[in-house]
């Protein structure tokens, strides 16, 4: 993959990925060496909700090696939404100008982070999309997920108004006057649906959003996160946010 001029981060500052985990043992200690390979000035968090397979002992070995690596340990499973705005606010209150999220089972390629620090020189949040431009770059999904994905995108974008190819993507990086600006106690959402609702909530609010190509995998070690219960949430968590738009409650 052709690597763009890096330069978006200025002299001095610094971005942190955090990478949410629960039983990626198979994964954090392959994972954080190669974010950290993408630039000198990003650190990385691993946010781990106490997984049985013991991924959080080896997150704390890798940080213990390396002080670019943070750990975040939680005291259970609380679901993704919970896992990133614990990210967020452990990030706001350090001095990261730039918060990235980023998938643990390598779904999202690191090599795709130099890219993100290019584009969001013009941008307040870059979204990594998997369909842009007409264009579907998911490999290894079934076709049913695949088709719940793009549907997923399709009634996003027609309920809320939110002019996205990919509103439910997890690759992001925020600036962090975006999440300064956002209430984040006030954010519902925790499966899929917290992508959409975090990307409402920085439209609303007139930040500038940019979408860039990301070639999406299907994990290839772990088990996917994906239930019913997280449908139904991002079916219904629309239609909360299209009257949180009408009546100024984003």
């Amino acid at each position: 993959m052709k690597t763009p001029a890096r330069g978006a981060l200025a002299a001095g500052e610094r971005g942190i990925v955090i990478v949410p985990t629960y039983n990626e043992s198979e994964n954090v200690t392959r994972i954080v060496p190669l974010i950290l390979q993408q630039d000198p000035r990003l650190d990385v968090l691993v946010v781990d909700d106490n997984s049985p397979d013991g991924t959080g002992r080896l997150a704390d070995q890798l940080a213990a090696a390396d002080s670019r690596v943070h750990v975040l340990h939680r005291a259970g499973k609380e679901g993704l939404g919970r896992a990133y705005l614990a990210g967020f606010k452990w990030a706001l209150e350090r001095d990261y100008a730039y918060v990235f999220e980023m998938d643990a089972d390598f779904s999202h390629d690191p090599a795709h982070l130099p890219e993100f620090l290019a584009a969001v020189k013009d941008a307040d949040l870059v979204l990594g999309s998997r369909y842009r431009d007409g264009k579907v770059t998911v490999v290894n999904w079934p076709m049913t997920r695949l088709m719940l994905s793009y549907g997923a995108n399709i009634y996003a974008r027609a309920i809320t108004g939110l002019h996205l190819g990919d509103a439910t993507g997890g690759f992001k990086c925020f600036r962090r006057h975006v999440l300064e600006a956002i209430p984040l106690d006030k954010v519902r959402s925790n499966g899929y649906a917290f992508q959409i609702e975090m990307s409402f909530r920085a439209w609303k609010r007139g930040f500038r959003i940019a979408e860039i190509p990301i070639v999406f995998h299907d994990r290839t070690e772990g088990e996917s996160k994906m239930s019913k219960r997280i449908v139904r949430e991002a079916i219904w968590m629309v239609w909360r946010l299209r009257w949180w738009g009408i009546s100024g409650q984003y």
